[in-house]
């Protein structure tokens, strides 16, 4: 899929994968001070990430997909509910709709996968950003990582 000049697909191969790794250091370590050793973790094995790339191969933004098992920890055991994550942009891509198309992309790997619904763990200060593609917000805030989150749900 291709808008403002940046195609969002599935990171299959080392090479897209490390521009998924590259967009996350800049931004949660970078930009938001997250330690690098707990913004990468096991289950960046098993994701299914996704890659928004400009048609010159600068890396705008990714995104992560867990399923199964790998999700079962973040959506109360629901095995049929995925789970959003990692999802950044680089500041310079911000307001060209890389994150939304990001979202999406996820959820059209999580429908493939016959999921029935995506959970994530937004950032208080995205809620509005989720809630504009249809995520609803329940329980308490919580911190991840020292930044204050909420879970969120979109029915499939």
């Amino acid at each position: 899929m291709s808008t403002h000049a940046y195609v969002v697909r599935v990171a299959e191969d080392p090479a897209d994968r490390e521009a998924c790794f590259t967009v996350r250091k800049e931004v949660f370590v970078g930009e938001q001070g997250v330690p690098e050793d707990i913004e990468y973790d096991a289950y960046d094995a098993v994701a299914v990430h996704v890659l928004a790339m400009r048609e010159d191969g600068v890396p705008l933004g990714t995104g992560r997909l867990l399923y199964g098992e790998a999700a079962a920890g973040k959506t109360g055991g629901e095995l049929t509910v995925g789970s959003l994550g990692r999802l950044a942009v680089t500041q310079a891509a911000r307001g060209l709709g890389v994150g939304a198309a990001l979202v999406r992309a996820i959820e059209d790997a999580a429908h493939a996968r016959g999921l029935v619904a995506v959970d994530l763990h937004a950032q208080t200060h995205a809620l509005g950003f989720y809630e504009r593609l249809g995520y609803v917000a329940y329980g308490p805030e919580f911190p991840d990582a020292g930044i204050p989150h909420r879970a969120m749900r979109r029915v499939l």
